[in-house]
Parts: C-alpha cells; structure tokens; sequence
C-alpha cells in the first residue's frame, strides 16, 4: 500500500500518531459555528448569511471556505420554490388607482413607498389569509393583519396598523388591483390618512414584485416547512415569523445582510418615524367585524 501510494512506511506510521494540524481544528471549529448558525435561523441560512454572522460576530473567514465547509458537512440553506397562487380578484366595476411606481421600487429615506398585498395559508381547519405592508426603504412589514377572509377589512386593518406604527406624512401605498383595495371603503380610507393609493396592472407579478417576494420568503421558510393543525397555530406561527424574526433578525440581501430593524437603527431618519420597538399586539379581522382602528391593540382571539 506504501508502494502504490509512494509513502514510505515510517511516514504512514508517523502520520497515524499525528495529531491534527491546526487547520483541521479551525476547520471543525468553523464548521461547529457555522452549524449553530444554521441552527438559530431555523435552518434557513444558506452560505451568504451566515457569513454576514460570522463577520458581525468578528470572525473573519472567506465564502468559499464557508461553503466548502458548508458542504461537507452537509448544510443547506432553504430555497425558493417557483411558481406562485393566484389571489387577485378585480372588481369589474370599480376605478383603480393609477400606477405611481411603474415597478421602480426605490425610496430614500422611510414611509414614502409602501407595497401591500394579500396571501393565503393552509390549515388543516381551512385558510386563514394575511394581509401585510411593507417599507420599500427598509423591507420591514410595517402594517400586518390576519384574517378568514379577503374581505376590504382585512387589508383596512393591515393599512390602520402601518398608519398606527409610522404615522407617515405622505405615503404611496402600492397594491395590485385586488377588489379589497379598488373598494370605497379602503379609498376613503387612504383619503383620511393622507395616503396616496397606487395599483399596478391585472395579473402581473412583476408590477408588485416586492411583496410577491416577501410572500414568496414567508413560503419557503415557513408554510412549505410546516403544517398547521389550527387556525390559531397558523396566527401564532406567522405573528412569530413577522415580528420575531423576519423584522428583528432576518439578513436581507438588499439590505446589506442588515435585518430591517438593524436597517433601521443604522440609517436613523429624523424626518419620519421608524419606531423600532412596536407595540405589542396581535392584528386580527374577524369574520363580520368593523374595519380596526388601532390593530396594534387587539389580542389573538382562539
């Protein structure tokens, strides 16, 4: 065996009492660290955010090493899953608000665009639906509800919990052309709050791409990686999801590896108010319930 390997037999004697050289022990190290990384985000972290940790934690260390580290001890990230479902739907007889974005989703500083969409979410007791806006400035979602239906109220509770956190000035707010938001209800709405309403155009994901994106995020970490038994498993998973982690800790490439909270803190804004400590709440719609004031103040019904 010495022979073919071209090893002389003291050599391979030798190298069976070497103890391993301080490579292989930084390497086990790392790749210890980078486990307990993965771990913490729920097994969500693929290589580029986990070595935003590393480096924020004062541990400097190349990508491709973390990757190849990643790998042998195989370590994944979660992905994307393509495609999308369909939950628009227009009402024929109502006037949409033009398009004040024409898909340049850019702001310089917080609460000058807000996007603002709808979702489903499977339960084994039925759908439940989530209404979310989100700072384009910081990604954040600032105004959230969940409801067991589309109706106006559910996206009226959503925009009232935004408004209620960052009492904006003047604010776009760009949606799809959803019956919820072409409804009279949620016009006079954006009327009281001073909110300029924004629509892109009928079945194109491209004219909404940001909150398709954050929906398409809450799919691949969360709804594809559980199944909930309850309608109020599903509330509490998503109140976690959006306030525990996604705002407060969840690296956005576009941030800089930045959560949006850590975004926020960073680039701090004297001209309009980005309070980083919302109060606590749980923004519910009922089924024949008014729209909600203040959703920052209501508890989870179960």
């Amino acid at each position: 065996m010495c022979r073919v390997l071209g090893v002389s037999p003291s050599g391979f004697y030798d190298w069976l009492d070497r103890p391993p050289s301080r490579r292989a022990i930084a390497n086990a190290v790392l790749t210890e660290r980078i486990r307990a990384i993965h771990a913490e985000s729920h097994e969500i972290y693929g290589r580029p955010r986990i070595h935003a940790e590393l480096i924020e934690q004062g541990c400097r260390v190349g990508g491709k090493r973390i990757a190849r580290l990643m790998r042998l001890a195989n370590i994944r990230g979660v992905s994307r899953r393509r495609g999308f479902v369909v939950t628009t739907r227009r009402d024929q007889h109502r006037r949409p608000a033009p398009d004040l974005v024409q898909r340049t989703f850019r702001a310089q500083a917080p609460n000058q665009l807000w996007v603002a969409d709808i979702t489903y979410v499977p339960t084994w007791a039925g759908f439940v639906f989530l209404a979310v806006v989100l700072d384009v400035w910081s990604r954040r979602v600032v105004g959230w509800a969940i409801g067991e239906h589309m109706m106006t109220e559910l996206v009226l509770s959503a925009l009232n919990m935004a408004n209620s956190q960052r009492k904006p000035t003047e604010v776009i707010h760009h949606s799809d052309q959803g019956s919820q938001y072409t409804s009279i209800a949620f016009g006079n709405r954006c009327t009281e709050l001073g909110v300029r309403p924004s629509m892109g155009s009928v079945g194109d994901a491209y004219d909404n791409a940001m909150a398709e994106s954050f929906f398409a995020s809450l799919e691949c970490e969360l709804l594809e990686r559980r199944a909930f038994r309850t309608k109020a498993e599903a509330r509490t998973a998503l109140f976690t999801y959006i306030e525990g982690w996604y705002n407060p800790r969840r690296r956005h490439s576009a941030l800089g590896y930045l959560s949006p909270i850590n975004f926020e803190r960073k680039h701090p804004n004297q001209d309009a108010k980005t309070d980083v400590c919302p109060q606590a709440g749980f923004p519910t719609a009922g089924a024949f319930a008014p729209p909600v004031e203040n959703p920052t103040n209501m508890q989870l019904e179960i």
